[in-house]
């Protein structure tokens, strides 16, 4: 006779009018942790099927898809899936065909029929067993949420309090609010050279990245990133938020000193005026942010001399020549302008050089003129 896998359910069902109180419970869970509900509905039904197959009577594994579980606010119904046979081999998972035509009538060899579950009876083990598998399904969710969440907000900048300090260096940073809220790493290699740090401290942190592991999913944040200076100017400067002027590149010394080339993207605006703001106050709010740091705010340009002349800023530049094949270059400047623009330990310089991408060799006039003669 042809296999018919049609599964055909019974009139008397074995039901616990749970529904509705547990609908209740995971709607408050939604609430307070964010957990969507049929995500846990999900991990209530393969706790219950995992609690059925390990407490059966008869000690026999049965397949996962052999467990029926219904849940929904009208209430919670289980059951097993048997094959209806003639001989009898596996009673695990086949019925004979009397035994089958108890339950149904209409039952036939090859059908496969569905067995009400005393959900009532199981055990204290399968009782745990379904409760750890709910703890985890929420451990899961969390994490699966933070990383979500912290994944798209990768490369944004975030206000921060310094919760701990960490044996190794490291400051434990709380980050987000509500929901959202995370606790990220700021490891001693991101955290500015000389900045220190106290439970309670409000800081921005910029966030580099999200990895999710099998226990956590960790967030790490950066306060030495380029794009810390980046996101700090946003805030400050609504030119840069509504478009009218780019920020083209950044050099950065954390600590110290930093280079941010700028261009107007509209006729009439002046690009580092914007940036500075009224009275200076715009570049001062992202100094003060960043304890004191340096920064020099230059006009892009697409000729690369004039570009270098004024990454040197505040140096004054006499001539700046390319050296054909190569992405180096040549300036003369005057005698009493060569410390300012090779600057401290040649920080100026250095700074140039990785604002514009050239190299820089760097010539007072007098010296310029003796090699040349």
């Amino acid at each position: 006779m042809a296999r018919n896998t049609r599964a055909k359910k019974t009139a008397e069902e074995t039901k616990v009018d749970i529904g509705a109180e547990i609908f209740e419970s995971l709607r408050d869970l939604e609430k307070l942790k964010g957990i969507p509900v049929d995500y846990m509905v999900e991990r209530l039904k393969q706790a219950l099927t995992n609690a059925y197959r390990k407490d059966r009577e008869d000690h026999r594994d049965v397949p996962a898809e052999n467990v029926v579980v219904e849940l929904s606010e009208k209430g919670l119904r289980m059951y097993q899936l048997k094959t209806v046979v003639e001989e009898l081999e596996d009673t695990a998972l086949e019925i004979h065909i009397d035994a089958a035509r108890n339950i149904d009538p209409n039952a036939q060899v090859g059908d496969t029929i569905s067995i009400p579950v005393a959900i009532e009876k199981f055990g204290r083990i399968a009782a745990q067993t379904a409760k750890q598998v709910v703890i985890q399904g929420i451990r899961e969710a969390e994490r699966g949420m933070a990383y979500e969440s912290y994944s798209s907000k990768s490369q944004e900048l975030l206000s921060g309090t310094v919760l701990r300090l960490e044996p190794s260096g490291d400051a434990i940073v709380a980050v987000g609010s509500g929901n959202d809220a995370h606790n990220a790493i700021l490891r001693q290699s991101e955290q500015i050279p000389g900045e220190t740090y106290r439970e309670g401290d409000k800081i921005r942190v910029y966030v580099l990245e999200a990895r999710q592991s099998a226990r956590s999913t960790n967030v790490f944040v950066s306060r030495t990133h380029p794009n810390v200076v980046r996101r700090l100017f946003e805030l400050e400067t609504p030119e840069i938020a509504e478009g009218q002027v780019e920020i083209r590149n950044i050099a950065r010394e954390p600590g110290s000193r930093s280079k941010m080339a700028v261009r107007a993207a509209l006729e009439g605006i002046d690009p580092v005026g914007a940036c500075v703001g009224p009275r200076g106050g715009r570049v001062a709010a992202v100094v003060e942010e960043l304890h004191g740091e340096k920064i020099d705010i230059v006009v892009w340009s697409e000729d690369p001399c004039q570009y270098v002349k004024a990454a040197l800023s505040p140096a004054e530049v006499l001539s700046v020549d390319l050296i054909p094949g190569q992405k180096a270059c040549r300036v003369v400047v005057p005698d009493d302008q060569l410390s300012l623009a090779i600057g401290k330990e040649g920080q100026n310089a250095r700074l140039a050089a990785r604002l514009t991408g050239y190299k820089i060799d760097i010539k007072s006039a007098s010296n310029a003129a003796a090699m040349e003669a």
